[in-house]
């Protein structure tokens, strides 16, 4: 049996806690939480263009890139999976892969270029002036057997996606669980109020 007097008591009590009270603040606090994920995604906006610029200097590629990576997965709001961006993936080293294709085409030309002087000598040391086509055919093999071929750079590994965390403890992720907690508390309120009313 409910104790009318004790619970008309606990009724007047809590009529002093408005909901209106508890609503305000859940918005201050949704507004908070929103000006934090704002500033958590500008953030990331700036590593990710320092990896875009240290990619175009060729400069500080790797560190830019780990500080990044580190942020991303620290803090949420900061998505850059490909799930989510109209660029797949969101970040593509073109710059440094660009250079390492550059770097090994460069590579395979110099090679070659030594094999066939090399070919050459050898060749004019194996056949006299005289054997124009046994020298030329010395040659063409020589440079067959030992000249090389660029190797194939895989463009993906040089492309990144980073996947941010659902809940991160950082300013973002304690106003939201704080917003979350008043909103339960002021949905307890409006229940229980409108429980004891009916019950007075």
């Amino acid at each position: 049996m409910v104790n009318k007097r004790k619970l008309h008591h606990t009724y007047v009590r809590l009529q002093k806690i408005h909901p209106l009270v508890i609503a305000l603040f859940v918005a201050i606090t949704l507004l908070f939480s929103a000006l934090s994920l704002r500033n958590n995604n500008l953030q990331m906006l700036e590593l990710r263009n320092q990896v875009f610029a240290a990619d175009k200097q060729g400069e500080g590629v790797k560190e830019a890139l780990n500080e990044l990576r580190q942020y991303v997965y620290g803090h949420m709001g900061t998505d850059l999976s490909s799930g989510n961006n109209p660029i797949k993936p969101p970040i593509q080293l073109k710059y440094t892969y660009e250079r390492l294709v550059e770097a090994e085409k460069d590579r395979v030309a110099t090679v070659n270029q030594a094999v066939t002087a090399q070919a050459t000598k050898t060749c004019e040391a194996q056949f006299p002036a005289g054997q124009i086509q046994a020298r030329a055919r010395c040659v063409q093999n020589y440079i067959t057997a030992n000249s090389v071929e660029a190797k194939t750079i895989s463009k993906e590994l040089y492309q990144f996606d980073f996947v941010s965390p659902v809940w991160s403890p950082d300013t973002a992720g304690f106003s939201l669980l704080l917003s979350a907690t008043l909103a339960a508390l002021l949905l307890v309120r409006i229940i229980v109020g409108l429980w004891m009313k009916h019950q007075v």
